[in-house]
């Protein structure tokens, strides 16, 4: 049997760099749920 679990996210940030990581850090702050992707 397979089981999947959705997540939902507010924001998805694409690019983890100086720019993303703070938007995502002031977001998070302001209590949405932010995802980052970076590779």
């Amino acid at each position: 049997m397979t089981s999947t679990t959705a997540k939902h996210y507010d924001v998805i940030i694409i690019g983890g760099g100086p720019g993303g990581s703070q938007a995502g850090i002031v977001l998070a702050q302001a209590g949405k749920k932010v995802l980052i992707l970076d590779s």
